[in-house]
């Protein structure tokens, strides 16, 4: 069975202003999200499932889904702050939704197959979807609580318009993950590329180091063990009582990597990551997949 590609759509671009996933990059209006879905069909991915807000659905299949017709089939899940497990209730004044690892929660009932989880706002490149693909297809079947990330090496992941934020992995002799840290400010400095620590000290990284850009991937049984760590998150008051608390994809990993359910295997890319996180990447955004198409790496119109 061909695997899924799960995209998660749901988020506002709360720093570039915006519904990013919508805005027109390539020379005929097509969004990053176009380029993912060419290179994930290309890599032999064989279903597309959604994640998005119920209010966004028109709009969205207006100008996202129509164009996949007769390319590949294609489904669509909503995330909304009331899907939670019975006995639990959104509290009070809430109005953040609950996380990636939430919005991956969605798609349970659709999903029955390995699959993978992208953002739609993050440019990921040809080979990385192809190592994605290639690992995802060669699973036997059956198989539980073998997981993957793509590692992007950290230099060819940073904005040019300030520092980003990304997950510095830790990974043992087998390439499996040990630990992700979520550092809020990476940026090349001086040469080198350089995060800022606990003490807000600038600390120096190799160009190679792997990040996570929220490119996973996941057996249906992921679905099981989050629907009840999500329960074990719900009960603690501190998560309740934060009104911008979030149930993320790494925490949930972190976590069946720790009590040793869950081995995550970390595939190395040469893809080089971009997006529009700040308004000021658009232009170079623009710019860089115009050169794609002038290389001949991808068609000038996608669909």
């Amino acid at each position: 069975m061909k695997p899924t590609l799960f995209l998660l759509a749901a988020g506002m671009g709360s720093r570039y202003g915006g519904l990013k996933q919508l805005d027109g990059l390539g020379p005929n209006g097509e969004t990053i999200m176009d380029y993912s879905i060419y290179d994930a069909i290309n890599a032999g991915f064989g279903k597309l499932v959604f994640v998005i807000r119920k209010d966004f659905e028109a709009d969205f299949r207006e100008k996202i889904i129509s164009k996949y017709e007769g390319h590949i089939p294609c489904e669509l899940v909503f995330q909304s702050l009331d899907a939670l497990p019975e006995g639990f209730t959104c509290p009070e004044g809430r109005t953040k939704p609950w996380g990636t690892n939430h919005a991956v929660l969605m798609g349970a009932p659709v999903i029955h197959e390995p699959f993978a989880v992208i953002n739609c706002d993050d440019f990921y490149g040809r080979d990385s979807f192809q190592v994605m693909g290639r690992w995802l297809s060669q699973l036997p079947e059956g198989s539980k609580g073998t997981y993957a990330m793509v590692g992007f090496r950290v230099g060819n992941t940073l904005s040019e318009s300030g520092t980003v934020s990304r997950g510095i992995c830790g990974t043992n002799e087998k390439q499996l993950l040990t630990s992700v840290v979520e550092r809020t400010k990476i940026q090349r400095m001086d040469g080198e590329v350089k995060y800022l620590d606990e003490q807000e000290q600038w600390v120096a990284v190799p160009e190679t180091t792997p990040v996570s850009m929220n490119f996973w991937g996941f057996t249906p049984d992921y679905f099981a063990h989050s629907q009840e760590y999500f329960k074990t998150f719900l009960s603690d008051p501190k998560n309740m009582a934060n009104l911008k608390s979030e149930f993320f994809i790494p925490l949930m990993v972190d976590k069946l990597i720790s009590d040793g359910t869950a081995t995550c295997e970390v595939l190395d890319t040469t893809s080089k990551w971009f997006g529009v996180t700040y308004p000021e990447d658009r232009p170079a955004v623009v710019e860089k997949i115009a050169s794609l198409v002038a290389t001949g790496t991808y068609p000038a119109r996608l669909f």
